[in-house]
């Protein structure tokens, strides 16, 4: 069975949510990045020895959080060593406004994967995009490169809508796809 492990960072826990459901999705492991941008030495561990990194990371300021991008710093000592070099990559975020700069974010993401030899998953999802379309519908926000989601800046993380979060669990499911279709 595939390893799959989401590494994340969560401000406020709409990340947490969004890392949540990904999870789901991809039947994955949830490593969280701490308050301080570390991870506990077993976690790097289980990121070496995963199939899958998906990584996310709240949009702060057209960005990932300082504490990802600590972790993304020390992510050097498995880039020197070519350790992640040919895992499978996705990456996914959520802001408060629609647009928020979130794709800022997955250039970044996609980029530290690029970096680290990777091979990059997008959603497979076709945007809902139709005069018909609900805010509540599948990849609303109309993502292609990774996961978006939109909470607004008062919401509590209860309030994420389904349809973001079954956005962000049928991302999952796609990178577990296609983990399985690479490792045949």
């Amino acid at each position: 069975m595939a390893k799959i492990v989401i590494v994340f960072h969560s401000g406020y826990g709409h990340t947490l949510r969004m890392a949540q459901a990904v999870a789901e999705g991809a039947k994955g492991k949830l490593v969280p990045i701490d308050a301080e941008g570390n991870l506990p030495a077993s976690a790097w561990e289980i990121l070496n020895g995963a199939d899958a990194i998906i990584m996310g990371s709240p949009t702060y300021m057209g960005n990932v959080s300082w504490q990802f991008k600590k972790f993304a710093d020390a992510s050097s000592k498995p880039w020197s060593s070519q350790q992640w070099k040919d895992k499978i990559f996705a990456g996914f975020t959520n802001s408060a406004t629609m647009n928020g700069d979130k794709l800022s974010t997955l250039h970044y993401l996609f980029t530290l994967a690029m970096q680290h030899g990777g091979i990059w998953v997008g959603t497979g999802l076709m945007p809902s995009n139709t005069k018909a379309a609900q805010r509540n519908d599948l990849n609303y926000v109309g993502s292609s490169c990774g996961g978006m989601a939109q909470s607004p800046s008062d919401a509590s993380p209860e309030e994420m809508l389904p349809g973001d979060l079954e956005t962000a669990k049928q991302f999952g499911h796609r990178v577990a796809e296609v983990v399985a279709r690479l490792s045949r």
